[in-house]
């Protein structure tokens, strides 16, 4: 079907027609119809007789009037080159007298394959070829293994974020700062983390923290810090874990890694740290000490009463106070301006400083904007409203939807209520 001396990608399309054709029909079809749709350079028939596309080979059954089958069509072009010659096949609506309907089913990367299957006997080879005494390499075994955990991380949400295979399933997820820390959990079996992947949280953390139990664990640098920062203001966190002093996530070992979730502290400590360092230095978003509250130690160890807590003591809280904590989150502030009809104007650390109608919106900007961060509506922004935020100065805007919003301001956050 094809040469593997040569070809790249092997390109698989689904075919269904509405009566009975045979190989030739579909082969005339493919010709005729993509004749001159591409130009010269990608003609399908310069492209054979060059070699750097194979022979088409048709695998179709008929059954009751109907013809389903699939196509195979090797290449060795770029990636760039066969995505469009496998786009252009899809524009196929007739074999021979009968309607079809062609889908790409999927462009397979022969190389990956080829990669797939040297792992899988590296692994093999590894276990039952050498002698007991004789295998010595274990960089070689590490990256066997290290080949597994990616194949394990999955990309999830609109931003392709990358994360481990029960982020979804699990009832609490780990958010930390890159892929590598996410690798170097599955290392040691924690399979529901999910990375940040920079400052700029994706909606799919803030959509998962509103759902789950989050646990938010970076490293304790001022890139680590940041990130803290940005996700206690926008995603409704419950607890914080920090890594030893100065180490990174990535490099922890799994004793280090397990001591440091077993001794998270709950996000109410940290807002509080948060707020004591505000009233020190004046201003929230200045340069500040950072907030790595050193370590934690256990029981068995000497302990710092102040820092060690445990998640008991977080439901045995009045709900009063409970509900007070949720409030000093933005997603909290969501949830209670959700479905009112009503607007809120959130100071720097997220407290209540007015609620309003939306019909006495612009009136009252002029009022609170100058002491307000940003604003949450309970209804569908369009871009002359976003702009008189910006306008305004405001650093954040949330609401159920954004209609026809052509120029997004670099200066405010765009924060869909889910």
């Amino acid at each position: 079907m094809y040469s593997p001396d040569t070809t790249k990608y092997l390109i698989q399309i689904h075919l269904e027609t509405e009566g009975v054709v045979e190989k030739p029909d579909v082969v005339g079809a493919i010709f005729g119809q993509t004749e001159g749709l591409l130009g010269e350079d990608l003609d399908l028939r310069d492209l054979q007789r060059t070699g750097r596309v194979g022979r088409i080979d048709v695998q179709i059954v008929s059954r009751r009037g109907e013809t389903t089958g699939d196509i195979f069509i090797a290449s060795s072009l770029d990636r760039a080159e066969t995505a469009i010659l496998a786009a252009s096949l899809e524009t196929i609506d007739r074999v021979g007298p009968c309607v079809a309907r062609v889908h790409v089913e999927c462009i397979e990367d022969i190389r990956v394959a080829k990669r797939k299957k040297i792992i899988e006997r590296a692994k093999e080879l590894l276990l039952d070829a050498f002698e007991e005494d004789s295998i010595d390499s274990q960089d070689l075994l590490d990256e066997v293994r290290e080949s597994i955990r990616i194949e394990k991380v999955r990309m999830i949400g609109e931003e392709r974020v990358p994360a481990g295979p029960n982020v979804e399933e699990s009832d609490a997820i780990i958010i930390v700062e890159g892929r590598a820390d996410v690798l170097n959990l599955l290392r040691y079996g924690i399979k529901n983390s999910v990375a940040v992947e920079g400052t700029n949280v994706p909606g799919i953390i803030v959509n998962l923290c509103e759902k789950k139990t989050a646990t938010v664990f970076v490293d304790g640098d001022r890139g680590g810090e940041l990130i803290l920062r940005e996700l206690l203001q926008i995603a409704d966190v419950d607890f914080v874990a920090y890594p030893p002093r100065g180490k990174s996530v990535e490099d922890l070992s799994r004793k280090e890694i397990v001591k440091a979730l077993r001794n998270k502290v709950p996000v109410e400590y940290v807002r509080d740290q948060i707020d004591r360092e505000t009233r020190k230095t004046g201003s929230q978003y200045g340069a500040q000490p950072t907030l790595y509250p050193g370590p934690v130690e256990r029981a068995d160890e000497k302990v710092n009463d102040d820092l060690r807590f445990d998640v008991s003591d977080v439901h045995s809280l009045p709900s009063m106070e409970v509900e007070k904590a949720a409030l000093t989150t933005l997603g909290g502030h969501i949830q209670e301006i959700r479905g009112s009809g009503l607007g809120r104007f959130l100071s720097p650390d997220l407290s209540t400083i007015h609620d309003f109608s939306p019909d006495d919106f612009r009136g009252l900007l002029e009022k609170y904007g100058d002491e307000s961060a940003g604003v949450i509506f309970d209804l569908t922004v369009d871009q002359k409203m976003l702009d008189v935020v910006a306008e305004k100065g405001l650093e954040f805007i949330a609401a159920p939807n954004f209609s026809g919003i052509v120029k997004r301001p670099a200066s405010l956050r765009m924060v869909k209520m889910n």
